[in-house]
């Protein structure tokens, strides 16, 4: 925003800013999280502390605000918390959604960074990479929901740590009950708060990178909480009308289990063949690009085909109650160009879903695309340059702040304004 542009919100921001930091029992602390966000929300290049505070006029202590973000012992998930709130009462969420991005570094001082894969550059290479939760409709989304990644090389008790790294584990001010859990815990862990702050969650979609952890679905399962979540056709299944079947028992040691007659089959092998002729046009949301339609958007589409299928392997089935294994849906995009499908999703919504609001859901996660790409161009997401793992959390959590300031603006504004999406 420009600061005319911001002098025009001023009002709402202070409001907003109130409710946001109530729960800080200090007025300074009160004074620099609001200096912060319209640090983050003025135009500028970077978003880093020194030129926030040169933008900032009276608000423009360099200290007070380094103070503030780096080492003010504030707890970010009381802000959080409200923010989930605000924005589960304003947009009535159809879906809790988890990903990952990363924050590329060209140093080694910062809490956490290491040579790993993030999605952000598309390979491995120096980075953070943070966990994130997004409260999503078709229409609006925000981030609630944060945690920095320590990667096994920063952990005293892996076997793949790494001196130099565990070293920096106090300069960069780590807990020490903090260690390396696979992103899918994280997320898991993450669910778990987010319920506690009596938020409802009416369904939870996330890509391969979770789907493809059967712990991470099992563990959704295990909460009863209904998702939608990405998975490679390399996982295995039975058809729906698979039956377990009790083998001849020969007399002699002990009776065979009760099992599947057929080994379980690739999901792709298991779209393949139900064929191209079984995948059904849908169309899901209105896309960016100009189109004919009555938005003046063109309209996304594609195929798909819906298959109800019994997940197998070693996890599903020791975790089964029953040798039957329990249905679930396989969604598969099999574009009317392409010779096999390019997309597959497992989902344990209820079994007379409609496809077209199946495939919805499961597309969701678009939304979050939106918030990384919006956060990290207009508000500085990635441009922390403080090294401490509070100083992250704090950071991402303001920065979460004022997104969700930016989309209650554009709600209010006008609830039907396609610029939303």
């Amino acid at each position: 925003m420009t600061p005319e542009e911001l002098a025009e919100v001023r009002e709402d921001l202070e409001a907003f800013a109130a409710e946001l930091f109530d729960g800080f029992f200090r007025a300074d602390q009160r004074r620099w999280g609001q200096a912060y966000v319209r640090g983050l929300l003025l135009d500028g290049r970077r978003k880093s502390v020194e030129p926030m505070a040169a933008r900032l006029g009276e608000d423009g202590n360099r200290q007070a605000l380094a103070h503030f973000i780096t080492s003010s012992p504030w707890d970010p998930a009381h802000v959080r918390a409200r923010l989930a709130w605000r924005m589960h009462e304003v947009i009535e969420p159809e879906a809790l959604i988890v990903d990952d991005t990363g924050f590329l570094k060209d140093g080694d001082a910062s809490a956490c960074v290491s040579r790993q894969y993030t999605g952000t550059a598309g390979k491995v290479t120096n980075c953070q990479v943070g966990v994130s939760l997004h409260l999503a409709t078709d229409r609006a989304s925000a981030a609630v929901n944060w945690r920095l990644f320590l990667p096994a090389s920063w952990d005293p008790g892996s076997p793949e740590a790494e001196a130099d790294k565990v070293a920096r584990r106090t300069r960069c001010g780590i807990p020490d009950h903090v260690g390396h859990v696979e992103k899918w815990q994280l997320a898991l862990d993450m669910i778990d708060e987010t319920l506690s702050w009596g938020i409802d969650v009416p369904l939870v979609v996330a890509d391969a990178g979770y789907g493809d952890a059967t712990a991470f679905r099992l563990g959704l399962e295990e909460r009863d909480l209904p998702y939608a979540v990405g998975v490679s056709g390399r996982h295995t299944a039975h058809p729906a009308d698979a039956r377990p079947v009790q083998p001849a028992y020969a007399g002699t040691g002990r009776p065979p289990k009760v099992q599947y007659p057929d080994p379980a089959r690739a999901m792709k092998d298991l779209v393949v063949a139900a064929g191209k002729a079984a995948a059904r046009p849908v169309s899901w949301r209105e896309g960016s690009r100009p189109g004919k339609g009555r938005s003046g958007f063109k309209r996304m589409y594609s195929r798909f085909v819906a298959l109800r299928v019994r997940p197998a392997g070693r996890g599903i089935r020791k975790a089964a109650d029953d040798p039957e294994l329990p249905e679930r849906w396989l969604l598969a995009e099999w574009p009317a160009g392409e010779s096999e499908p390019v997309q597959f999703w497992l989902s344990n919504l209820p079994s007379g879903i409609p496809l077209a609001t199946l495939v919805r859901l499961a597309k969701l996660r678009w939304r979050i695309e939106h918030d990384y790409r919006e956060m990290k161009q207009a508000l500085g997401l990635a441009h922390f340059e403080g090294r401490t793992w509070g100083g992250w959390h704090h950071h991402v959590t303001l920065v979460s702040a004022a997104h969700v300031f930016c989309t209650l603006q554009r709600l209010t504004r006008d609830p039907k304004d396609p610029a939303l999406v």
